[in-house]
């Protein structure tokens, strides 16, 4: 098709994957039954719970203000030290995080209309450019898993450089990996703060996907209310 950028940059969540019902309780449930299944002897489940939001919720909230991204695997680390976990020598880190990730990604799932869409993008160079807590190996293993992968040139996660979005640097690597000026690309997510806002800071167009029908406090260069609407962009300038 005939599409008005040379290139598209996606957000993940909320834009292309619906996250379901995000709980941290399953997943360190996984990671309890996966050790206990080496043998190895746990703590008490719930202090363990309790221990690990008291350390999260505070990086999440500093990584809102400091655009530096918050990593759920120091917390892991932290909770094995922390309670004695005697895991090395039994299992690797990578199959801890593996157990728990795998978990976390149960409940996500591909919003119906995005890979009709995609598809129909072919020949437009495409990216995602994601806010995520989670290691980049895991990530790579919910890409190929989502059966998107074969769209997209490359992937950039925030937990594998020093700032999530809306921090420019993280823009300026999407850029420089279409090799394209900014004006030539076109960023789309849920997120006016995170995703319009800073992809327009660094001289991109950007699409704002509003499936909840919000009202804007600051305006995008266009509005989709499905990705759907991202095929019509020609004709939904605002």
């Amino acid at each position: 098709m005939e599409f008005p950028f040379k290139a598209i940059a996606f957000d993940w969540a909320h834009t292309l994957v619906d996250l379901g019902e995000e709980d941290d309780r399953p997943p360190l449930e996984k990671v309890f039954a996966f050790l206990k299944t080496k043998q190895i002897p746990m703590p008490d489940f719930e202090d363990c719970l309790e221990k690990s939001r008291e350390l999260f919720k505070p990086m999440i909230e500093l990584s809102r203000v400091t655009h530096r991204e918050a990593r759920y695997e120091e917390v892991l680390q932290y909770l094995l030290s922390y309670f004695k976990i005697p895991w090395q020598g039994q299992v690797s880190f990578q199959e801890i995080l593996q157990a728990y990730y795998e978990e976390v990604y149960q409940e996500r799932q591909v919003f119906p209309e995005v890979p009709a869409v995609l598809k129909q993008l072919s020949g437009v160079a495409m990216g995602i450019v994601s806010n995520t807590t989670n290691p980049v190996f895991m990530k790579e293993f919910e890409l190929e898993g989502s059966g998107l992968k074969e769209y997209f040139d490359f992937a950039i996660y925030s937990s594998d450089v020093p700032f999530r979005k809306p921090h420019p640097s993280i823009f300026q690597l999407a850029i420089s990996r279409f090799e394209l000026e900014p004006e030539e690309i076109l960023f789309v997510g849920d997120s006016l703060s995170a995703d319009i806002l800073g992809a327009q800071a660094v001289g991109m167009k950007a699409a704002w996907l509003n499936r909840k029908k919000e009202q804007a406090e600051s305006g995008s260069d266009y509005e989709l209310g499905s990705l759907e609407d991202l095929l019509r962009i020609h004709c939904v300038h605002v």
